[in-house]
């Protein structure tokens, strides 16, 4: 027993001297792989984060968003929860950039930077909210309800075909979110 206790801090103090010395340092990092070295931050996301841009009837809107995969996972009403606001992507929030006011399905939004944020449902419309609160790290995890600036519904459709990385157009009839078999048009003129 003795024994032991007189190991256990001779082997920590050993560590931190090994530590310490340069030479030590210097190994260390030689044996790292270049490849790791040489690898961004965005390869090294789970969930590359994407931008797009487009117009809509001559109106510009910019798109940045985590893209998480499937990755034999249940999505919608496990991964994603039914009924729980969600950051509608991976990591820090969605957020949408426009330079001209827009009618989202009939309402306006005005010109800025906004989160988006969505409310998906087992059946029937999704909720989806557009908030002041565009720079978030954590999404949902810091979502602040009063400070919504727009909420709407659109219909999400299921298909047969299976997307495995969320994905995010501007195209007729606004942003078409796709993932899994999941497809929801937000109309946007």
């Amino acid at each position: 027993m003795k024994k032991t206790k007189l190991i256990l801090p001779s082997l920590a103090l050993a560590a931190s001297i090994s530590s310490c010395d340069p030479k030590a340092a210097e190994n260390s990092e030689a044996n790292s792989s270049s490849e790791e070295v040489a690898m961004s931050e965005e390869e090294q996301r789970q969930s590359p984060l994407k931008k797009i841009s487009g117009e809509i009837n001559g109106k510009k809107i910019n798109l940045q968003y985590g893209a998480p995969s499937v990755k034999n996972r249940e999505i919608w009403g496990d991964l994603v929860p039914f009924d729980v606001v969600w950051r509608t992507g991976a990591n820090e929030a969605t957020f949408i950039e426009i330079v001209d006011p827009i009618q989202v399905e009939g309402k306006t939004l005005e010109p800025g930077k906004y989160s988006l944020f969505t409310i998906p449902k087992e059946t029937g419309p999704w909720t989806v909210i557009f908030n002041s609160d565009w720079d978030l790290e954590h999404g949902h995890f810091q979502y602040n309800e009063n400070n919504d600036v727009l909420r709407v519904t659109a219909s999400p459709s299921k298909g047969d075909d299976a997307q495995e990385m969320l994905s995010f157009e501007i195209a007729d009839p606004g942003i078409i979110l796709k993932w899994e078999k999941v497809t929801l048009p937000i109309s946007i003129e």
